[in-house]
């Protein structure tokens, strides 16, 4: 069960931000309590109809740590099983311990470096299209399914910030 502070920390400070920095920051907060250290990433899914169809293009639009991965960031992904989880079946993607992340990212060493050892992926919808993800590293091994589920939910929260600045942008 998720703490009622938490809960009504969230219910009153979202509907009062004006931004999807704000925003964030608050999911971010409650996500500390929650979860503990790590990091939290918002990626867009940048790909356009002309780029190649077996790569996929993320742009960062959030970072709770901005210096070690900044805002605007851009990352060209090949089809991997994945991006083809992610990105195209719109799946979440839970990955545990080094080999795992290693696997996965080109940046496993940064990651490592930072002490993060397990991620969850939750793909941001619109139209049932994964549009944007939602990204929690951690500094645990592996993530208990109430963990996930708490990702999950957060990433819920963050959907409709996400989706109305991507709609700003024009993308």
């Amino acid at each position: 069960m998720l703490p009622v502070a938490v809960c009504e920390r969230l219910c009153d400070a979202l509907p009062r931000a004006v931004t999807l920095d704000a925003a964030l920051w608050h999911i971010e907060a409650a996500r500390q309590e929650l979860l503990g250290p790590g990091l939290l990433t918002v990626n867009l899914n940048a790909t356009a109809p002309d780029d190649p169809p077996d790569e996929v293009q993320l742009q960062r639009l959030w970072s709770s740590d901005p210096q070690a991965y900044p805002v605007a960031g851009r990352k060209r992904k090949t089809l991997t099983p994945w991006t083809r989880q992610l990105l195209l079946r719109a799946e979440v993607f839970v990955g545990e311990g080094e080999a795992a992340l290693a696997e996965v990212f080109d940046d496993h060493a940064l990651i490592a470096a930072l002490g993060l050892r397990a991620v969850v992926n939750v793909p941001l919808l619109e139209d049932g299209r994964c549009v944007a993800t939602f990204n929690v590293l951690g500094t645990r091994p592996y993530w208990e399914p109430r963990e996930v589920a708490v990702v999950r939910l957060l990433a819920l929260l963050a959907t409709l910030w996400v989706l109305q600045t991507r709609r700003e942008a024009g993308s």
